[in-house]
């Protein structure tokens, strides 16, 4: 029987610490007994990317993304195949080692996504990044915690608050999506964004990419 192994540690910015696991041939990154992400499910990840550019597709030629939280990828590897080649791609992630991560043991499952030229890659806090734009993206797309509160670091609730959500429609363009990743429903949050002049369109979608194992929340909203 193998038995995951421990390849490293990282300490999130006033937050908790991550680990970074390998089971066979599989990265898990942990927090706690919460696994945040794994190379064995990642369909939602893909269909954050590829879903929210369905909403704005046509609207703009040249769209340009915002990805919170880079994690494993999934979610720019996926913008880097549907957008087009002209598209602008801007990764804030908080965590240093996550990027050392993927360019070091998880270097062939990144596959130098990181330096494609279309991608800016941002270290540091998504929500200041998002607070200090002004109709810059044609698209939000936010995973960086396991729903909408702060559960990897106390900090990230001022995403999900109200004055949060302003922030995020402030910084997209007119015809832009906000697209937020949840590992399940909060009609809570579903009623906040809607008090924030959002039209919401909430979608389950399966944790794999053949369709199966339990089904993610996205939530896709449009500025009113």
């Amino acid at each position: 029987m193998i038995r995951r192994e421990l390849i490293d540690t990282a300490w999130i910015p006033d937050g908790e610490k991550l680990e970074l696991y390998k089971h066979d041939s599989d990265y898990m990154i942990v927090l706690g007994h919460n696994e945040l992400m794994s190379t064995r499910k990642w369909g939602s990840e893909e269909a954050l990317a590829t879903m929210a550019y369905e909403r704005i597709k046509g609207i703009t030629k040249r769209p340009h993304f915002l990805i919170g939280g880079y994690g494993m990828g999934f979610t720019l590897r996926a913008a880097l195949r549907t957008l087009p080649e002209d598209s602008k791609i801007t990764v804030v992630e908080l965590v240093p080692e996550i990027i050392e991560w993927a360019r070091g043991p998880m270097a062939d499952l990144a596959a130098g996504c990181l330096d494609n030229p279309r991608v800016n890659l941002v270290m540091g806090d998504v929500a200041h990044v998002i607070d200090g734009s002004r109709a810059a993206y044609d698209a939000i797309l936010l995973d960086v915690d396991n729903g909408p509160d702060g559960l990897v670091r106390e900090d990230n609730n001022v995403i999900y608050s109200k004055a949060g959500l302003r922030a995020a429609r402030n910084a997209l363009t007119p015809d832009g999506v906000l697209a937020v990743w949840s590992a399940g429903a909060d009609p809570a949050f579903t009623r906040r964004l809607e008090r924030a002049g959002f039209k919401v369109d909430e979608v389950k979608v399966p944790s794999r990419s053949n369709g199966k194992g339990p089904k993610h929340v996205i939530w896709f909203a449009t500025p009113e």
